[in-house]
């Protein structure tokens, strides 16, 4: 707990993959609402939602993984190179 209060952890990835789940429910009832809801419903609207949905979460989760994981790297090699020191 003391490493996340001071920023020597990072909470942020830890997060990330809660999120990535709550956007693909998200995608997936959007696009069942749109497939199979009411007056204006459209079948492959609906499916393009979902799929393009998944597609679009996955990157953005991945892409603020990386950001995450050059983070750590950066971290590492401050740490090596001030131990040689």
């Amino acid at each position: 707990m003391k490493d996340i209060f001071l920023f020597e952890s990072m909470l942020t990835p830890k997060i990330i993959t809660f999120v990535y789940w709550l956007m693909l429910l998200g995608a997936l009832f959007s696009g069942l609402a749109t497939m199979f809801g009411g007056y204006q419903s459209n079948f492959f609207g609906g499916l393009g939602i979902i799929i393009g949905g998944g597609i679009g979460a996955r990157i953005w989760c991945e892409l603020m993984i990386v950001l995450f994981k050059i983070h750590e790297n950066l971290q590492k090699m401050v740490q090596k190179s001030s131990s040689e020191a």
